[in-house]
């Protein structure tokens, strides 16, 4: 609002306008970006932990499964790129379980705005360190010798669909972050759900070898999905069925935990 608008509100008394939900969403968002300003070493968990699991993973297992390290890179870097960004979701919880034990939200819910905001603005601010995340993973694979054949537009719709699927799966750990009491028991529990949700897929080997009860859990999960689709589209390819798979599991996972999230907030005392 403009200085003679707002000494207007103040000389005669009027409401200032309530911002829509889009706005506040955005100022919340931008909340979490100054977050990491001023706390600078959380860019830690979006950088060195990613090029830590790429670097580990090609160079131990890559001679082993592939018979190559480079080779097994052209296989892996896609995976990797789901995994590090769907481990890194879980930062939303605890993000949302401090806010909630440091008072903050309890303050948030007194202002006149979209009760949602908060919770919307610090899922969009998360989606800015995905990005980063995506950025380093691709640069990192790249300097190792990853060569995907796929042209740009079809980097930027691996990197679309990963975003979204990032940004619904960040729903399932707000959920906890305002059910659980503490930052420790969001972690233990997202730790809980997502290392065997990662390793039961075909980020790291095709389900082709797996005994068939075992194949059969991993097709259905949504991050065998997620990595298919990324891994056909940076192979030049449009792998239509993943996409639209990957795009459904992001919409279920996100109008079930957004609404459970959504309730669990206007229930806070």
């Amino acid at each position: 609002m403009s200085t003679p608008a707002l000494q207007s509100v103040l000389t005669e008394g009027k409401r200032m306008p309530r911002p829509s939900a889009w706005s506040a969403s955005l100022t919340f968002g931008w909340r979490s970006m100054l977050k990491i300003k001023h706390i600078p070493e959380q860019i830690f968990d979006v950088t060195a932990f990613p090029i830590l699991m790429t670097l580990m993973f090609t160079y131990l297992f890559g001679g082993a499964v592939a018979g190559s390290t480079g080779d097994y890179l052209q296989f892996l870097l896609p995976g990797m790129l789901v995994t590090s960004v769907t481990m890194i979701t879980m930062y939303t919880g605890t993000g949302v379980n401090s806010d909630i034990n440091k008072g903050i939200f309890d303050r948030i819910r007194t202002l006149p705005v979209w009760r949602p905001a908060a919770l919307v603005g610090a899922l969009l601010g998360d989606v800015v360190r995905y990005s980063m995340a995506t950025v380093t993973i691709l640069l990192l694979g790249l300097l190792m010798g990853f060569r995907p054949e796929g042209g740009p537009l079809h980097w930027l719709a691996a990197i679309g669909v990963l975003l979204v699927f990032a940004f619904a799966f960040s729903w399932i750990w707000t959920m906890f972050g305002l059910l659980l009491r503490s930052e420790k028991s969001v972690m233990s529990v997202s730790m809980l759900i997502i290392m065997p949700a990662t390793f039961l897929s075909n980020v790291y080997v095709l389900p082709d070898t797996m005994p068939d009860w075992l194949r059969t859990m991993v097709s259905a999960n949504p991050i065998t999905h997620a990595v298919s689709a990324v891994r056909g589209l940076l192979s030049g390819q449009v792998p239509g069925g993943w996409i639209l798979s990957t795009l459904a599991y992001a919409a279920g996972i996100t109008l079930v935990f957004g609404l459970i999230s959504m309730r669990l907030y206007n229930k806070r005392e």
